[in-house]
């Protein structure tokens, strides 16, 4: 991590109404905001998020929180559905934090989330990960084909999941500052400048 790498946050509806120009003028460069989860939630605060972290020249991102008992491609559709994803707006990126009966079945929900919203959007989308659910998951290597969020707090450098040589997003807390933001907020930070996030935005 060098001082030059940029600056993000992600949220969803516990961060209430974010001013978002306030969030830019403060230093941070991209955010994600979660729009769905499972096949039938979306975040209720997505809407005003999508739409305001563009207008005030954050690069904008959406995820989707993965429900391993849900039918992985409808979860796929519905996060799809839900987000109108423009030029310039980064890879969706997918959260997986809840187990599943078996590992197995698991990471193959998540590939094929991944896999579908791939197709559809001709970008990589992000996995977010953190070191500890991948190793008792055993996160398989092939994932690594896909870039990867890593969350880890209170570290120097974040940990890695097998397969993974780099992570492109590291969330190193959960309990950021951020003028802005009544909340708490997590914040992120890119290996490298926000050129090289830009460089992987949606064509």
């Amino acid at each position: 991590m060098s001082n030059g790498d940029a600056q993000g946050i992600d949220v969803s509806h516990y961060q209430g109404t974010v001013s978002w120009l306030e969030v830019r003028q403060a230093g941070i460069e991209f955010a994600f905001a979660k729009a769905t989860d499972g096949l039938t939630w979306t975040d209720p605060q997505f809407a005003v998020n999508w739409q305001q972290m563009k207008a005030a020249g954050v690069l904008r991102g959406a995820y989707h929180f993965f429900e391993p008992t849900d039918d992985a491609a409808g979860q796929a559709q519905f996060f799809l559905q839900t987000v109108q994803l423009a030029a310039g707006d980064l890879p969706p990126a997918l959260d997986v934090e809840t187990a599943a009966s078996s590992a197995t079945a698991l990471w193959e929900g998540v590939e094929t989330w991944l896999q579908t919203v791939a197709a559809a959007t001709g970008v990589q989308p992000f996995l977010y990960l953190d070191p500890t659910f991948a190793e008792e998951n055993q996160v398989p290597a092939s994932l690594a084909a896909y870039p990867l969020w890593i969350a880890d707090y209170g570290v120097a450098q974040p940990t890695l999941p097998a397969g993974w040589s780099a992570w492109t997003i590291w969330q190193n807390s959960e309990s950021g500052v951020v003028q802005g933001i009544e909340t708490a907020v997590d914040l992120d930070v890119l290996d490298g400048p926000i050129a090289n996030l830009a460089a992987l935005a949606l064509p």
